[in-house]
């Protein structure tokens, strides 16, 4: 019986390593650039005051991701496939025109913060973007899913440099944990447009796109569901804790210090004198794999979806002739978001605060087409959602949308919140 029981549990762990990476995959690409530089502004300008935050916005992620796997599992489609299948074309073009805008300049971000965290290092940005640029890629053009997928893994895994930078920063533990537990509110406008951006990073519209062509990709079905769902928890919460090792690290320097920051490479400079050279040196490196990594996905994902949406052939695994507009796709967006940085005064920021707001204005749109299809039981059979899961679902989407209008609004209004 022991013999037996033992047999179960080396089954279900190598099932399981079978199907892991969509989920960690996804969720550690969400600390990519920009995402590090809101955690590090967080945790300069408000100390521990956002730590609360990252409990509600795991539950929010895990709600999210854990449907686009059970779509994908479950119907062996993306979700564009099946926005255009339940929607039509028109419908998913509108969708699909906005992601790539907003694709477009998240890549565009990427590569600046590639171009940040090597110039910590001393390493001018004509020489580390198309040094970069090449090497995202060659990797996706010139290897197999499952060789990209075990690099994205190794990537996933090198966000531990944050924990070991905060540890470093040598924070008070008690404060953090009753910080992280406790939740508190103001409604100064500085903290709530800090709270908007911090979700905003958090669930992000071409996520739901990449998480499911990947189930797809790598033949992920229903039978397998159940240990995907490992997949995904685990990946939001290891996304969750690298952020708030981010802001656990810059408020114990530099918020303590009061020192103020704008950027990711500001946080890294300033670690320096604060908190020793390995701190500032590992969070530099953190923003160089976080950028590098998702400067790989976002066009990944784009690709998929305009593929999907429009009939045309996609994935890793194919051959360039046998996915040409899969590869052209790619390509065209790693040269556009390389070959842009390196223009002088490019305005960058503006750039991607539009992109931003794109991506607030589709995230609502994206989570009511993803709750409608999985909920649909011509589509979805027995694996649709149960009255209490749709019940946080919906609550999740409602708060979301409403975070995010506020993102929308605040944006393109910069007093509204004054």
């Amino acid at each position: 019986m022991n013999m037996a029981k033992k047999s179960g549990m080396w089954k279900n762990i190598l099932l399981f390593l079978s199907v892991v990476g969509p989920g960690i995959i996804t969720a550690n690409v969400d600390n990519d650039a920009g995402g590090i530089t809101t955690y590090s502004v967080a945790g300069a300008s408000f100390g521990y005051k956002f730590l609360w935050t990252f409990i509600p916005m795991i539950i929010a992620l895990i709600i999210v991701q854990e449907m686009g796997v059970r779509m994908g599992a479950v119907t062996g489609k993306g979700l564009a496939d099946l926005i255009r299948e339940r929607y039509g074309v028109k419908i998913t073009l509108l969708a699909m025109l906005g992601l790539v805008l907003t694709a477009m300049g998240n890549t565009l971000a990427e590569f600046a913060g590639v171009a940040a965290s090597m110039e910590v290092f001393g390493i001018s940005k004509y020489l580390s973007v198309p040094v970069a640029a090449i090497i995202v890629w060659w990797l996706v053009v010139k290897g197999s899913y499952s060789r990209v997928e075990k690099i994205f893994l190794f990537a996933s895994a090198l966000y531990l440099c944050y924990i070991v930078s905060g540890v470093l920063a040598q924070p008070p533990w008690g404060e953090v944990l009753k910080e992280t537990v406790t939740p508190h509110f103001s409604f100064e406008s500085g903290y709530i447009s800090m709270m908007i951006g911090m979700v905003g990073t958090t669930i992000a519209p071409w996520m739901q796109f990449y998480i499911q062509s990947s189930v797809v990709e790598k033949g992920i079905t229903a039978e397998e569901y159940k240990l995907s769902r490992i997949d995904v928890i685990f990946g939001c919460f290891m996304v969750n804790i690298v952020a708030l090792f981010i802001v656990v690290a810059c408020a114990a320097t530099l918020y303590k210090n009061g020192v103020t920051i704008e950027t990711a490479k500001d946080a890294a400079m300033s670690l320096q004198p604060l908190a020793g050279p390995w701190a500032s040196e590992l969070f530099a490196f953190g923003l160089f794999n976080a950028s590098l990594f998702a400067a790989s996905i976002l066009p990944l994902s784009t690709a998929y979806l305009i593929c999907e949406a429009l009939g045309f052939e996609a994935g890793v695994d194919k051959t360039w002739s046998e996915a040409p507009i899969f590869y052209w796709l790619y390509t065209l967006l790693i040269v556009l978001g390389a070959g842009l940085i390196l223009i002088p005064e490019l305005p960058l920021i503006t750039i991607m605060l539009w992109s931003q707001v794109i991506n607030g204005i589709l995230l609502p749109f994206v989570l009511i087409f993803m709750l409608e299809i999985i909920n649909d039981k011509d589509i979805m059979g027995e694996y649709t959602n149960s009255k209490i899961f749709n019940m946080i679902a919906w609550i999740t989407t409602i708060i979301m949308i409403g975070l995010t209008t506020l993102l929308v609004l605040s944006s393109i209004f910069p007093n509204l919140l004054s």
